[in-house]
């Protein structure tokens, strides 16, 4: 744990990266892989809808000791000719879902379920479900849907740009796609908790989105002031610095899910948290996958296409190859290299008798410059008095 720790400030600082954008074409690939395998299996299957969509009848029974796959068996024959889903609960008792069927139907099969099951018919509540009650449902949730991304594109092109929005825009019919789709190809049940649970990751996916676009906003204010990184580099590592907590957020918000999807749903058998679980833990997962993966990169793909970008990189790349010839000229010389720290003397060399009034010293690889000259005839670099309290005029405070 204290390795990872120590990975995760590397990474913020900027010390160590991984090349997120430079190998987009990468996760791109595998995106569009699973979307596929999550499309084939909605054509293919499709979506299983429970009885507060397609209407029908829902029969809960005492606590009893017989299995799913023997009240099955049992009830066989006697649901109208239609299909059963049976789901034995938490507390022992039988839930039996049959769909399509009117009031009269439910009635007669509430009768034949008593006496297959050896049950009072008194004893076991009978439930109906109008198939209206489900459209509406549906008709409301997609309503819900449809303004939630208008208001999302609108919010983040004001608070950020219309590139950002439409990345983000991406990434969210991305987890909706790859969540339906799984659910389509596991044949899980839709029902209302399952709308519940894709409008509840939309808001989850934004967040770690919004939380990475942040960062690059911030990181490449004034960018094309500098010739120093181009504009994949800067999204590159503000998502590096970022990486770190987007897990963590998606890592916090997966436990308690894995909670309901595998014990309350798995062992104790709570139906509807089933499919609001199922929903949220492919939801989330597949958010932080694509807030990571696709939202950024296609950012910093469109930016890159900008005029300003494009000379930007040439500015940079030019100076890079500019620095690189100027090293390699220095090396062919003899002479040593520039240190940095020298650079950083000189320039707090020049500041500092600015203040007093002097003329700067003019500095040159160290252990030479022009302030005085040695018995050898070899000039020598002049020393502060007191090179301590430099550090007390930086800005930081803090002395080198």
């Amino acid at each position: 744990m204290s390795k990872l720790g120590t990975l995760g400030h590397r990474l913020h600082r900027g010390e160590v990266s991984y090349d997120f954008v430079g190998k987009r074409k990468i996760w791109y690939s595998i995106s569009i892989l699973v979307t596929i395998v999550a499309i084939v299996g909605l054509v293919v299957n499709g979506l299983k809808e429970s009885i507060d969509f397609s209407g029908g009848a829902v029969f809960n029974t005492p606590k009893t000791s017989m299995s799913v796959s023997d009240v099955q068996d049992k009830i066989s024959g006697d649901t109208g000719g239609r299909s059963a889903t049976v789901q034995k609960l938490g507390n022992g008792s039988m839930r039996i879902q049959v769909a399509d069927l009117s009031t009269d139907q439910s009635k007669k099969v509430q009768q034949e379920i008593a006496k297959d099951l050896n049950i009072p018919t008194s004893k076991i509540d009978a439930e109906i479900v109008g198939p209206s009650w489900g459209k509406e449902i549906t008709h409301k949730a997609l309503e819900g849907l449809i303004i939630f991304l208008v208001l999302v594109v609108i919010y983040l092109a004001i608070a950020f740009e219309w590139r950002m929005a439409v990345a983000a825009l991406v990434a969210l019919l991305h987890d909706l796609t790859i969540t339906v789709g799984v659910y389509a190809i596991v044949g899980f049940e839709v029902s209302p908790g399952t709308v519940i649970g894709l409008l509840t990751i939309l808001g989850y996916s934004l967040y770690d989105t919004v939380v990475v676009f942040d960062g690059l906003k911030e990181a490449s204010k004034d960018i094309t002031k500098k010739n120093t990184s181009t504009y994949s580099e800067v999204a590159n590592r503000s998502l590096n610095s970022t990486l770190v907590r987007s897990i963590n957020t998606t890592v916090v918000a997966l436990l308690p899910v894995a909670a309901l999807l595998f014990i309350g749903g798995g062992i104790l058998g709570a139906g509807m948290l089933n499919d609001i679980a199922l929903a949220l833990f492919v939801g989330l997962t597949a958010g932080a996958y694509s807030s990571i993966f696709i939202a950024t990169p296609i950012v910093a793909e469109l930016k890159e296409r900008e005029p300003q970008m494009k000379s930007l990189r040439k500015r940079v790349l030019a100076k890079r190859v500019s620095d690189a010839a100027k090293a390699k000229a220095r090396v062919a010389a003899g002479e040593p290299p520039v240190d940095p720290d020298d650079l950083e003397d000189a320039v707090l060399d020049g500041d500092e008798d600015d203040e007093d009034g002097a003329a700067p010293a003019v500095v040159g690889p160290r252990g030479t410059g022009s302030g005085s000259t040695a018995s050898s005839g070899r000039p020598t670099r002049n020393q502060p008095a007191n090179r301590g309290s430099r550090g007390r005029n930086r800005p930081s405070g803090k002395r080198r």
